[in-house]
């Protein structure tokens, strides 16, 4: 049974840096250099991974609980 504790902890770390990196690849698309000040070029960067991090955790929170229904929704009919 801990064995299955396992697998669904591996399957979550792998889904959320998957979903942070998509994350990460989809903001690149955007030009914040409209948004920012000048010389401030790591704390743009920080912001840059919070907003990956932010974005992909919701997306894969999203996608795991999904993923979880979808296994339980055949107990409705035991």
């Amino acid at each position: 049974m801990t064995s299955g504790f396992g697998h669904q902890a591996l399957i979550s770390i792998i889904s959320h840096l998957c979903f942070i990196a998509l994350a990460w690849w989809a903001l690149q698309s955007l030009n914040f250099d409209k948004f920012l000040r000048a010389n401030h070029v790591f704390q743009a960067r920080v912001l840059f991974i919070l907003l990956s991090i932010i974005i992909g955790s919701s997306v894969s929170n999203f996608f795991l609980d999904y993923l979880l229904w979808s296994q339980q929704l055949p107990m409705i009919f035991q």
